[in-house]
């Protein structure tokens, strides 16, 4: 039975993080991609898991079946899974958000939160629930709680793993979700088989529960779940004829069909539009800059290109190559598996040479020098795409372009709608452009602005004469009037407008590590959807590390106040460190998740292995610490220690990012780096892990239980990590980045510290 339990733990862990990393990458799909999402929700799954922690620890000890209880969890837990992804894939239909369309961070908040509650709810209960029963077959003693935090811990290690790459590239979400409730179910009769000699009901439960076990296995062996797989899709996106649906290492790529016009979805942002695209912008996007240019020759697109940009960029007969990059091969084995005759014609060019690689990447490591390079992604939307955006991306393609090179990008833009909001993206764009080269040019654009950028003032000195000119040297023909169209945008009116307009908006510079304009777009799609809401998010913008010095010092002078009038603070201050922990403890990996996204363009796939890292640490730092545990007589003094090991990991966690994102210049190095990743999550978890098990010690000497200690303790320590994800990745990572967001943490840990260090039992604890 000692067996049975443990593995019923591992299998706990290992169910948690699987259902964690299918539940978020569904609302990766729901939510557009939008990386802030991830911190919306794993922060909600940890606050519910809290909730559940400790409600069970409160009514565990005084069950009298704990294993029934567990089982009960265990199934509810199970089938709510299920109900949770189809309710995730109906989101939109609930919410009446059109496809396509962004949703608010307020709507991501609470629709993910009500959606999660009773899966998170029950799997949080199952702590409390397992440290139950392992007291009841294993052993009781102080180590308990940190003994089933480990084994918890090593099967969410076997989750990252195996869901990474066993069951996310062979199996779909359903698939796996009935999959994972067989796998409960089976733990669940083994649990239940020593009683089949007890008494009658004994045995009937474990028919039961035989029979449950069936239930759940029986619709992945008929193919039920490939049916509900597809009927969900189909409403996912309101019965349009989708005729491919996928996840891939990059992301997720749904193509819906109609009359012969495919769009393409990439985690649920409308991306590309084939055979007939929007030919008006796409034709001054790609007029323009190849007009400014005396005789484009080579010429790069970034994303996007197929569709309708490389069509126009052939209608230019100095053109000789084109280099097409697309991050997802997926993507790109798509365009020929649905073709059309405008994509057919663009990818079977001989003049196109088309790459899967990160934009990035190939502009680190090419010899190549350009003519033209255009970035055919319109907005900062996420991280992945906020690194198109910033100083060190524009830096590295003045150096790939030639002496009279341009860059083209896009922006958010509007001839009528003038806000605030999006007067701030296009000013923090247009600053940071001109950080890097000498002239820039804004064309303004009735949904999106165009800039041209170049180290050559000539370059961009275009007019109405010279596009008449060009355009009959080169002996074009535009599907629409575009000359008429082109003398208005060119019109001196319009740039003495934009100069205008920009005047008093935002003179930000926008980082990799510190993605202000992402910030800003986000600003900017509130104040579309829910302005009073908006509001408020504005003003986080004024936070900075003066006002965070300033919360820290503040914090200190009430302490000291309160303390000096009540000194028995000894029931908060263990819970308090153990929180602000969980909160470090989850900053850390979004800021690995943050900076891994900026590096790499795509986390789709490596969620799980960064989570998993993270938790290895977190088992290995559990598991040390309880087996010294017995032999450590004062508890306080390595626990303290911790609490300033968390403090310099603060510190040098921003250096060792910025060092990593300096090495990481070709694919050669990229193995390592990656593996450096993973070291670091390793050692964030170590931190953070080692300390649980010294605070329930510590905790259960004035404690009435152990299973209201390890209730407590561990909601505590998911409070804080709800409280992390919210903040860290709404407020804090956006608008002071990852060294300003490090150090807050620091500051965290330090208040901790203090409160920790001055307590007068603690200090005769630690004597």
């Amino acid at each position: 039975m000692k067996t049975v339990v443990r593995i019923a733990i591992l299998v706990m862990g290992f169910s948690g993080l699987v259902a964690e990393i299918l539940l978020l990458r569904e609302f990766l799909v729901v939510f557009s991609g939008n990386e802030i999402s991830i911190g919306i929700v794993l922060a909600n799954w940890l606050a519910l898991e809290a909730m559940g922690s400790f409600l069970a620890g409160k009514t565990a000890e005084r069950s009298k079946n704990g294993v029934g209880a567990f089982i009960l969890t265990t199934l509810l837990f199970s089938s709510s899974l299920i109900v949770a992804i189809l309710l995730i894939r109906l989101l939109r239909n609930m919410l009446g958000v059109s496809v396509g369309e962004d949703i608010g961070l307020l709507p991501m908040f609470y629709s993910s939160f009500v959606i999660l509650i009773p899966v998170s709810t029950s799997h949080g209960a199952l702590f409390p629930l397992s440290c139950r029963i392992y007291s009841m077959f294993c052993a009781q003693d102080a180590a308990t709680t940190g003994k089933v935090y480990v084994y918890e811990t090593i099967g969410t290690i076997i989750g990252g793993v195996v869901c990474t790459y066993l069951l996310i590239p062979y199996l779909d979400t359903f698939q796996t979700a009935f999959g994972l409730a067989l796998l409960n179910s089976i733990v669940c009769v083994a649990l239940l088989v020593p009683y089949w000699r007890i008494r009658p009901l004994q045995k009937a439960l474990v028919v039961a529960q035989a029979v449950i076990t069936f239930s759940f296995g029986y619709p992945m062996l008929s193919g039920h779940t490939d049916r509900l797989h597809h009927y969900s899709v189909q409403m996912q996106w309101k019965n349009l004829n989708v005729v491919h649906y996928q996840n891939s290492q990059y992301g997720n790529i749904c193509v819906v069909e109609n009359q012969g016009q495919y769009i393409y979805f990439l985690d649920g942002a409308p991306t590309i539009i084939t055979p007939i695209p929007d030919i008006p912008f796409v034709e001054e996007f790609v007029h323009l800059p190849l007009l400014a240019h005396r005789e484009p020759v080579n010429v790069l697109i970034v994303s996007g290109g197929v569709g309708g940009t490389i069509h126009e960029v052939l209608k230019h007969p100095s053109v000789q190559t084109i280099e097409y990059v697309e991050l997802d091969p997926l993507l790109l084995s798509l365009f020929r598996k649905y073709p059309t005759p405008l994509t057919e014609a663009e990818l079977n060019d001989k003049r196109v040479k088309t790459e899967h690689v990160d934009g990035r990447l190939l502009l680190k490591s090419t010899p190549n020098k350009y003519d033209v390079i255009f970035i055919g992604m319109t907005e900062p939307s996420d991280l992945q795409v906020n690194r198109f955006f910033t100083k060190e991306f524009f830096t590295l393609v003045k150096q790939r372009l030639n002496e009279e090179g341009i860059l083209v990008l896009g922006a958010p833009g509007s001839l009528t709608l003038l806000n605030e909001e999006i007067r701030d993206l296009n000013s923090c764009v247009f600053h940071t452009l001109s950080s890097v080269f000498s002239s820039v040019r804004m064309i303004p654009g009735d949904g999106v602005n165009i800039f041209l950028s170049s180290n050559s003032k000539e370059a961009l000195t275009i007019d109405k004469a010279q596009v008449i000119e060009r355009l009959n040297e080169r002996n074009m023909a535009a599907e629409t009037t575009m000359p008429w169209r082109i003398e208005q945008k060119l019109h001196p009116g319009w740039q003495d407008w934009l100069v205008h307009f920009l005047e008093g908006g935002s003179q930000e510079i926008n980082y990799d590590f510190r993605p202000i304009a992402l910030f800003y777009n986000i600003a900017y799609w509130n104040a579309l959807y829910a302005p009073s809401f908006g509001r408020v998010f504005n003003q986080l913008e004024r936070i900075n590390l003066e006002i965070i010095l300033i919360l820290f010092a503040a914090f200190l002078l009430f302490y000291f106040v309160v303390r000096s009038r009540h000194t028995r603070f000894y029931s908060v201050c263990i819970p308090f460190s153990v929180a602000t922990t969980g909160f470090a403890g989850m900053i850390y990996d979004l800021v690995l998740v943050f900076a891994f996204q900026s590096i790499y363009g795509y986390i789709f796939s490596w969620i799980g292995i960064l989570v998993a890292s993270f938790m290895a640490g977190a088992a290995c730092g559990g598991m040390l610490m309880s087996m010294v545990l017995a032999r450590i007589q004062n508890e306080m003094n390595p626990f303290l220690k911790i609490e300033l090991a968390i403090v310099c990991l603060s510190i040098g966690l921003p250096v060792a990012l910025f060092g990593i994102n300096a090495y990481a210049d070709n694919e050669i190095s990229s193995f390592g780096v990656k593996l450096l990743f993973l070291v670091i999550a390793f050692f964030c978890g170590l931190m953070v892990g080692s300390q649980f098990p010294l605070a329930n010690k510590f905790y259960l000497k004035h404690s009435a239980g152990l299973t209201r200690t390890a209730g407590l303790l561990y909601a505590t320590d998911l409070l804080g990590g709800w409280l992390g994800g919210i903040v860290g990745a709404v407020v804090l990572l956006p608008v002071l980045g990852v060294s300003g967001t490090c150090v807050t943490i620091g500051l965290l840990k330090l208040a901790s510290f203090i409160v920790v260090y001055t307590q007068p039992q603690l200090v005769s604890a630690r004597s």
